[in-house]
């Protein structure tokens, strides 16, 4: 029979014409191929030929392997080819394994200080099964055979500089490598290898153990900045609620940026934009959020100009989004914490209205209070966030109908619950009798008590023989 090209998988023949032989399988009387090769019929087998060998690699072969994967102490390499060896490798092979202590002969404090991703490299495999594991440092030949420079891309060259043997001549990046004798030279034979730049069983200077000692986020490669000075245009990352200006944020002028208090979780920075956009063009706007990517309950938003950002304040301080009150004032303000932008005092009786729904607005105070007398100021209390503490201030300009508004509301009803309405006192002013006066709260606090003796008295307890 003529051989043909085949794939696993394929339906090659029956049981009724021929048996399963190399590279074949039979399920459910049909002939499948397991390979890639070509399909013939010999002697009433039928057997796929592998169009190239499979190769099996044996411990003591070199291979030419790229790292892929590092953890702290250990990485995988991804095996290219084993030299000597024409022949396609399993997939139980395609990986090889190596610890940090087969890197070099150096204390290395992780892996990625002596080899880096992308890194191509020559390594000796010492075990098979149950994984490849491969170890660069017992062969001056092993190691580092071709590296790129993290920062900008270019290849690195073997040149000693302190605790250093690569640099980049394009940026500024020096690092160590494991090197192999052949680290540049391709296949060439060199007089001198690379691998002495390795500077086997010395101690580290005092330069790398002060990186060493940053840890690996002290140790992290960051992107260099475009050296190009061809004349063509730089454009910078931008991060999330950051200027375009080579990565620094422009600081806004006195009374263009607001802050924004109190956001459900679910805004966004695309949410508080739309909000805030319609007062004017916007310069800046950001949300920061968490390592979850929920919001963190604030915002910042920045105007070109001054009135913009008063108008916007003017119209959403205090604005309710999904069911919270969220507060808007000037992010450079001297009042860091927002509380009552230094509240005018007015003129009139003022009373403490307690026990007062969250979900209480002004509209419905001034309605229930406007029966008793003209109001003149009302004041829901919130906290930093914009939400209600769930008790208020109301002023009435007539001030001569404190008793009569308190024994008409206090104890009414309002939204389902009973208010508790009392003259306002301040906060440890006042003197009545030469005494100081005390507040509404203490007040309330004494009546309860009162109450409370009257309701239930203690019998006394007899003693235990």
């Amino acid at each position: 029979m003529t051989a043909s090209l085949v794939t696993p998988g394929m339906q090659v023949s029956t049981t009724s014409k021929c048996e399963a032989g190399e590279g074949t399988i039979e399920v459910d009387g049909l002939i499948l191929a397991t390979m890639v090769g070509n399909f013939s019929i010999d002697n009433g087998v039928g057997s796929v030929i592998p169009v190239k060998e499979v190769l099996t690699p044996s411990v003591g072969d070199t291979v030419i392997c790229q790292i892929e994967k590092l953890n702290e102490k250990n990485g995988e390499a991804r095996i290219l080819c084993v030299e000597g060896k024409p022949g396609d490798l399993l997939p139980t092979h395609l990986y090889g394994h190596f610890h940090v202590t087969g890197l070099v002969d150096r204390y290395m404090h992780q892996t990625a200080d002596a080899v880096r991703r992308r890194d191509i490299c020559r390594a000796q495999i010492k075990e098979v099964s149950p994984v490849v594991r491969i170890d660069f440092r017992e062969r001056d030949d092993c190691g580092v055979l071709h590296a790129i420079c993290p920062s900008c891309g270019d290849t690195l060259v073997a040149e000693a500089q302190g605790d250093w043997n690569v640099n980049c001549q394009s940026c500024e990046y020096r690092s160590f490598r494991a090197l192999a004798d052949n680290f540049g030279a391709g296949w060439a034979e060199l007089d001198q290898g690379a691998s002495v730049l390795n500077n086997s069983g010395k101690r580290w200077g005092s330069e790398a153990e002060a990186l060493f000692a940053k840890g690996p986020s002290g140790r992290a490669t960051f992107i260099s900045e475009d050296f190009r000075e061809d004349g063509r245009e730089r454009n910078y990352f931008r991060f999330e609620g950051q200027q375009s200006t080579g990565g620094q944020r422009q600081k806004a002028k006195p009374g263009c940026k607001l802050f924004v208090g109190g956001l459900p979780r679910e805004i966004g920075t695309e949410e508080l934009r739309e909000m805030f956009s319609k007062f004017g063009d916007m310069a800046d706007c950001f949300v920061p959020t968490d390592d979850s990517g929920a919001n963190r309950g604030f915002g910042f938003v920045t105007y070109h100009e001054k009135s913009v950002a008063e108008a916007a304040a003017k119209e959403l301080d205090g604005h309710r989004i999904n069911g919270r009150r969220i507060g808007v004032r000037d992010a450079d303000s001297d009042d860091k914490k927002g509380k009552n932008k230094g509240r005018r005092e007015v003129e009139g009786m003022k009373f403490y209205v307690g026990n007062l729904p969250f979900k209480a607005e002004k509209d419905a105070l001034q309605e229930l209070f406007s029966k008793h007398g003209t109001v003149v100021d009302v004041n829901i209390v919130t906290d930093n966030g914009g939400r209600p503490k769930g008790f208020a201030f109301v002023t009435l300009k007539e001030k001569d109908k404190g008793d009569e508004v308190i024994k008409q509301l206090n104890g009414s009803e309002l939204l389902g619950r009973k208010i508790r309405v009392d003259v306002s006192q301040k906060k440890g002013g006042g003197q009545k009798d030469g005494k100081p006066a005390k507040s509404s709260r203490e007040l309330r606090a004494i009546r309860e008590e009162a109450e409370d003796g009257k309701k239930r008295k203690r019998k006394p307890r007899h003693k235990k023989d």
